[in-house]
């Protein structure tokens, strides 16, 4: 039996971004339609396989159980059982998130939902009409914070760099993906963690969206 490690996880997800990325994207004015997602069930662990949590936003989602498909009797994959959202989230929820659990892998991302523009109410508004959620230095700071606290976990941990922003995405600037990699790339050797590089996976087929990364 394989043992899963950091040296697998990112070669096991990678097929799997792309087509995730273009499913997160709902076209502008069509009414969205909040349905229970399958990804969101809790799993019963099988014995002896290593245990897998996966947090991020609807890219991780997207990805969630293709995943658990692809690493069936090799690990157990857990996710979050919600949109992870941005950095702020992750600071008032992580630890209802690890839970009182052991943890052999952590594979996780913030930074779509930071650099989005948001309202007064928190809403997703155009780029013209608001801030970004989280501000670069405090995106930096609080995934410091973030990442610290879960490596105090004992996981073997992985970042997941933030996939790119398409032309026509509502409320984000294109570009600023990369801006907020960068930080986090510094963070992650900083504090020695692996990285799976989704964005550059995706970067190719990148093209115009058209509708709202969730």
């Amino acid at each position: 039996m394989m043992t899963l490690t950091t040296r697998h996880l990112p070669v096991l997800l990678l097929p799997l971004l792309w087509t995730c990325f273009v499913d997160a994207a709902e076209p502008i004015g069509q009414p969205r339609q909040r349905r229970q997602n399958p990804a969101m069930a809790p799993i019963t662990d099988v014995a002896g396989l290593p245990r897998v949590l996966l947090i991020g936003d609807s890219i991780s989602i997207g990805y969630t159980l293709a995943t658990r498909e692809l690493l069936a009797g090799k690990a157990n994959v857990h996710r979050i059982p919600t949109n992870g959202g941005p950095t702020t989230r992750g600071l008032d929820q992580l630890d209802a998130w690890l839970g009182n659990q052991q943890w052999d892998v952590i594979h996780f991302n913030w930074g779509l939902h930071d650099l989005k523009h948001i309202n007064d109410h928190g809403s997703l508004v155009d780029v013209a009409k608001g801030p970004v959620q989280v501000p670069l230095e405090a995106y930096r700071k609080n995934l410091q914070t973030l990442t610290r606290r879960l490596k105090a976990t004992g996981a073997d941990l992985i970042w997941c760099s933030t996939t790119p922003i398409p032309q026509g995405a509502k409320g984000r600037v294109p570009g600023d993906e990369v801006r907020y990699n960068s930080t986090a790339l510094k963070v992650m050797q900083d504090e020695g963690v692996a990285v799976d590089d989704l964005y550059a996976f995706a970067l190719p087929s990148a093209g115009d969206s058209g509708g709202e990364i969730d």
